[in-house]
């Protein structure tokens, strides 16, 4: 801190210089791991947890593994990188191969497979969550793999592509500023992904991810081709002379370089602070901000993650003018500080009645951590010019593999005792998905009456609604016939080791199971006699037989999906009533809610689907509006989010402090050592002519 870091002279124009096309698309690059790496490791953590219903310790879990995995393949991908030997360069071939299974591996991430059918195939629930939860690990490994296949020869080629101390800087902005300009539009895809265009009538925002990835991947495609063929290597003139060397004496030279560990630890610290603030921090929007309603919390996430992209892409530019001034560690240590007042200020910003206060400390974080991330890139670059003066020898890929490694081990670290912590909380992912699954159904139904409300207004003639109302009866059939499935597999199954304080819930549950089956058999004879009178029908049919016929059809088609809303209700009634038995401390919360989740299921049981569908859509708008706060959690876990999520990333950027202040290379000495290099090339260029 004391010593300040000072230019140690001019540099030619073509040093300083890389031309504006190179600098665009090596600035694109950033896309793959600002945006999309963010994305899995936040969003598949949330989703698992709130709309599939996985426990978050267990998802926390597994996203340690992938990074396990990745201590073994980045040194690996990146010592190979070094030694590649081709006519295209040693980074740009996986530039293009990484690229293009990044599109891929995020498309099938994102295709969890799930539902009633999926769910008859397991035993029990368990069963079924362990199923989820293995195909999400073996696709983040097939996901984080691909990134790392791009990111680690990206890195490193950004580390050659200029030998200058400040240049290098600017070039590692442009990845920044294009990774944020994209991100602009990826904390929107969790609101895009809740929209009916996407998930459907009835689906969460699991089920809108699946086709939100698809756009995704229409962009990553293109772009891959286009890193390939248009960045150059102007390294690799040196490089393709450049002995090959062994795996671990480039391990070795990595983790003894005593600038790189002090460099690694500090960004690992602050890895793991900035994962905490990314994953705690969408829930707080969502069940403390808005008490659980997602949709809203959803449109405040996207409207905060735009701001934190704003201000991503703006800051470059003071970066680019403070850093030359201070030097990269001061300008590294001033980000650090910034962190601080941004987790310090949410203990005001964190304000149910002033939701839009969380724009503060948004736009504090995002400055801090852009200048951290783009500085530290540019820090590893410094390191690589030292160790090639030490040794004769440069393995930027070695050196960028292991530093990127520390980052996502950093990160996910974090989200391992993140999910620890939101299990500590007390968070009720089961109540959330529980709720999500009686929305759905609620919002099917409403769907299918606003449908027929179209028949009974006379939109139509009835020779028109006949062949309507085939369609609608064929499909009501083979809902009801798989519900019946369904219903046999359950009732059939020996209960869970859940709701332990509700003796009398295995048997009640069976109860329910046998009287829908019982009713849904009936509903199926009901559907194929109609189905029957519907296909005997004519062109001459009479219009008073043709609005019987239709007229007896529509409360059938809406039997199932009331069965279905009735049976997600009885088992959120049941886990409810099992909560607040065991939770005494949180009884005046579990009291109100059991209130309100007793009116839904009043509601539904007194539903009768053969009322004027006006009358219908109305009720279950009702049903829809009371729904929405049975998402809300225990005051204890919201306080303990908020402390959790204020206090320890502030603690590690303390920690990370620490370690940077013991980083020696300055931009004096960065100087030196480019001057040095320049007189042994030139030596060495001399030399070779002199023998000639």
């Amino acid at each position: 801190m004391k010593e300040q870091e000072k230019s140690a002279g001019p540099l030619t124009q073509k040093e300083k210089n890389i031309p504006f096309s190179q600098l665009a698309a090596y600035g694109a690059g950033g896309i793959i791991p600002i945006a999309l790496f963010n994305i899995a490791g936040i969003l598949v953590g949330l989703m698992g947890n709130i709309s599939l219903g996985l426990s978050a310790f267990w998802l926390g879990f597994i996203l340690i593994i992938p990074r396990l995995w990745d201590a073994f393949s980045d040194p690996i991908i990146g010592h190979l990188s070094d030694n590649t030997r081709t006519r295209w360069g040693r980074r740009r071939p996986y530039l293009l191969i990484g690229g293009l299974l990044v599109a891929v591996c995020f498309v099938v991430m994102w295709w969890i497979p799930k539902g009633d059918q999926v769910h008859a195939w397991f035993p029990s629930e368990s069963s079924y969550h362990a199923f989820q939860l293995v195909y999400i690990l073996f696709t983040l490994l097939l996901f984080f793999t691909a990134v790392n296949i791009f990111e680690i020869p990206h890195g490193a080629l950004g580390m050659e592509m200029t030998s200058d101390y400040h240049e290098r800087t600017r070039l590692f902005s442009a990845k920044s500023f294009v990774g944020n300009l994209f991100a602009m539009s990826t904390p929107w895809l969790f609101a895009l992904a809740n929209t009916h265009a996407f998930k459907g009538t009835g689906g969460n925002e699991a089920d809108g991810m699946r086709y939100v990835s698809l756009m995704i991947a229409a962009v990553i495609i293109p772009l891959s081709f286009w890193w390939f063929f248009k960045l150059r290597e102007p390294g690799f003139v040196k490089a393709a002379k450049q002995e090959k060397t062994p795996f671990w004496k480039d391990m070795k030279l990595v983790a003894t370089n005593k600038n790189f560990v002090m460099l690694t630890f500090t960004i690992f610290t602050l890895a793991m602070g900035f994962n905490f603030v990314q994953l705690l921090g969408s829930y707080i929007p969502i069940f403390y901000v808005f008490g659980g309603d997602k949709v809203a919390g959803a449109r405040l996430l996207g409207i905060n993650g735009t701001i934190w992209a704003i201000t991503g892409v703006l800051a470059v530019f003071p970066l680019n003018w403070i850093s030359p001034k201070l030097g990269k560690r001061n300008t590294l240590i001033t980000a650090m500080l910034l962190m601080c007042l941004a987790q310090l200020s949410k203990i005001v910003c964190y304000n149910p009645g002033h939701p839009y206060l969380i724009i503060i400390p948004t736009v504090l974080l995002s400055a801090g951590m852009l200048f951290f991330f783009t500085l530290g890139s540019s820090m590893v670059g410094d390191i690589c010019d030292e160790d090639e003066l030490n040794t004769g020898h440069r393995s930027e890929g070695s050196y960028y593999a292991i530093f990127w490694w520390f980052i996502k081990m950093g990160t996910a670290l974090a989200s391992f005792v993140a999910g620890a912590l939101i299990v500590f909380t007390m968070f009720d992912e089961t109540q959330v998905t529980k709720v999500d699954s009686i929305q759905g159904s609620i919002r099917e139904i409403r769907s299918k009456v606003q449908y027929w409300e179209g028949y009974q207004g006379l939109t139509a003639s009835n020779a028109e609604w006949l062949g309507k109302t085939k369609i609608q009866v064929a499909e009501a059939l083979e809902e009801a016939k798989e519900y019946s499935t369904y219903l046999e597999k359950e009732s059939l199954k020996k209960p869970e080791k859940t709701n332990q304080n509700l003796p009398a819930y295995p048997g009640q549950r069976k109860n329910m199971l046998l009287n829908q089956l019982s009713a849904t058999k009936a509903t199926i004879r009901d559907l194929e006699q109609i189905q029957s009178d519907l296909e005997n029908q004519g062109p001459r049919t009479p219009d008073s037989l043709i609005k019987t016929i239709v007229e007896k059809a529509i409360p059938l088609t809406l039997h199932t999906k009331l069965e279905k809303a009735r049976k997600n209700s009885f088992e959120l009634m049941a886990h409810l009533e099992g909560k607040s038995l065991k939770t005494k401390n949180s009884a005046a919360h579990y009291k109100q809610i059991m209130q309100n989740v007793t009116g839904v299921n009043d509601r539904l049981a007194s539903m009768n689907p053969a009322l004027p569908m006006d009358m219908l859509d109305t009720e279950l708008g009702t049903i829809e509006t009371e729904i929405v706060p049975l998402t809300k959690q225990t005051p204890y876990t919201l306080l303990m989010m908020r402390v959790v999520e204020i206090g320890l990333p502030l603690l590690l950027s303390l920690i990370s402090i620490f370690f940077i202040v013991r980083f020696s290379l300055t931009e004096k000495r960065c100087h030196e050592i480019k001057e040095l290099l320049r007189q042994r090339n030139t030596e060495r260029v001399n030399g070779a002519e002199t023998t000639k």
